[in-house]
């Protein structure tokens, strides 16, 4: 007997990136029976070009932080009448991870998801493409934008560089530098321990800001249990996996991976 019955899908945003990422997936979903939402972080609701203009003067988004953010999510998870299917990437994996921990989702997918707290990331690759989003020794009063060369090496590395380009410009906005910190706080806490809905987390065999063994690790704390946790490594994905020309069978993928459950 199938135990997933909803086909109501939030799609989660992670940082440096508008929420028109999720565009195609959510034109995919919808068109195998599924509804979808890609609702904007507080203060990100506007197009790239938009959000960009008020670097670094932002001092809402400035100001906001990841447990705001989480909340911010999971109060729309829960405005739904049954539990929905909730899929993150990179940080919206994160906060999939801690929604299924909150047990408001019926299934959760982490893609290329940034760590849980107790996971530590050791990998060079991960601290090259990260540290600046922390803001050290700088005014934490002011947004982060990513620039254009650390995007080709955090996002799309291996890609032609009017493709890199393009998606920079249709993508890319500025970033509270206290919500890329609470990612190594309580706020980015769940319990390994704890019965949860069906969990997938995936990641890619180039991705440079979340490499693949990461995400392998973040899959590991987890005690196994009854639960559903599974773990699935993409061959040649980069950070910019929603929008690679293979995105679609990723979907496929965990659209499969979902009607099994």
């Amino acid at each position: 007997m199938k135990t997933i019955t909803t086909k109501n899908v939030v799609f989660v945003t992670g940082a440096f990136v508008s929420n028109n990422c999720w565009d195609a997936w959510k034109t995919y979903f919808e068109s195998r029976g599924y509804t979808t939402i890609a609702p904007a972080w507080p203060f990100k609701d506007g197009t790239a070009a938009e959000l960009r203009a008020r670097q670094p003067h932002d001092t809402d988004l400035a100001e906001l932080t990841l447990s705001e953010v989480v909340d911010h999510y999971a109060g729309i998870v829960q405005g739904f009448p049954e539990k929905p299917i909730v899929i993150g990437h990179s940080l919206g994996g994160l906060m999939t991870q801690l929604i299924v921990n909150r047990d408001l989702a019926a299934a959760g997918v982490a893609i290329h998801s940034v760590p849980t707290l107790g996971v530590f990331p050791y990998e060079f690759s991960f601290l090259k493409a990260g540290w600046k989003s922390l803001g050290l020794f700088t005014s934490q009063d002011e947004t982060y934008l990513m620039s254009f060369e650390d995007w080709q090496y955090a996002f799309v590395n291996d890609m032609p560089l009017e493709v890199q380009q393009a998606a920079y410009d249709k993508y890319t906005i500025p970033e509270s530098k206290t919500v890329a910190r609470g990612g190594l706080s309580s706020a980015a806490e769940v319990d390994y321990e704890k019965p949860h809905a069906p969990l997938l987390l995936t990641s890619g065999s180039i991705d440079n800001i979340i490499p693949a063994h990461l995400n392998h690790r973040n899959f590991e704390k987890y005690e196994k249990t009854d639960s559903v946790l599974d773990y699935k490594e993409f061959e040649g994905r980069n950070h910019f996996v929603l929008g690679q020309p293979t995105w679609q069978e990723d979907a496929d993928y965990i659209i499969n991976w979902l009607e099994k459950l």
